[in-house]
């Protein structure tokens, strides 16, 4: 998907436009309300370059990742660090209306970082020449892009790639506390629901008592010898009770 829409945009001639529209651009996400903004930026990239290296750490590093996590869980991973990464990029610059981002880094360290705690002590040749282990590798890769996001000297947003790092860590050191939560969120949801049809339940077991007693009278002294009452409240139980079997 990075490199179709990479030659779309290059065939089109109209990087600039494609940038203002679906890169992160803080004045239109404040303004415009361009809320695609914090997704569409992960998919365009400045130069094929940009693009090359992105997608191969991501084949390299991400392949592995998706293997072992599955397809679904890589994905929630992906977009989570990059478009954690860019919400933290667009707070730290929302008073700066000059600047775009765009390219799927941030998201792509994120996977890095995933991979360095996977295998820390793997070994990979970094220029294809000088082997180092993966978790030396991704600290300092993060050293550098702290220490780069204190400049404003660069067109690369070394915030986001150390955005995209912290969200993963944090992520993965604590997932099993945010699934904890969702597992409670979901178990109070339906405890609420169970509560909810066991008033209705009871409501209609009542209503049904009571319309019980009013056709034992009919059945004894007709239906002439109800109280006016107790013909309105008939009519208005079984209105009720068929209302109710409708919705069920």
């Amino acid at each position: 998907v990075n490199f179709a829409i990479f030659f779309l945009q290059y065939m089109s001639g109209q990087d600039q436009l494609f940038f203002k529209l679906f890169g992160l651009v803080p004045k239109d996400i404040w303004s415009s309300f361009m809320i695609w903004q914090p997704i569409s930026y992960l998919f365009f990239h400045g130069s094929i370059w940009h693009v090359l290296i992105n997608m191969f750490v991501l084949w390299m590093f991400g392949s592995e990742m998706e293997n072992i996590w599955g397809r679904s869980e890589f994905l929630k991973y992906y977009f989570l660090t990059g478009v954690g990464s860019g919400l933290i990029w667009l707070l730290v610059n929302a008073g700066n209306s000059a600047i775009i981002l765009i390219g799927a880094s941030g998201a792509v360290y994120g996977v890095l970082l995933a991979y360095g705690l996977m295998f820390p002590n793997r070994t990979v040749l970094l220029y294809f020449i000088i082997p180092v282990k993966v978790k030396w590798l991704v600290i300092f890769l993060g050293v550098v892009a702290f220490l780069s996001s204190m400049t404003a000297t660069s067109n690369i947003s070394h915030l986001a790639h150390l955005s995209g790092m912290a969200i993963g860590y944090i992520y993965l050191k604590y997932s099993h506390y945010w699934k904890g939560l969702s597992i409670n969120f979901r178990r109070k949801v339906v405890n609420i629901k169970s509560q909810v049809e066991e008033r209705k339940e009871q409501r209609r077991t009542m209503l049904k008592q009571e319309m019980n007693q009013i056709l034992d009278k009919m059945n004894q002294s007709g239906y002439q010898g109800l109280g006016d009452y107790e013909k309105e409240r008939l009519q208005e139980i079984s209105q009720l009770l068929s209302e109710e079997e409708k919705k069920d």
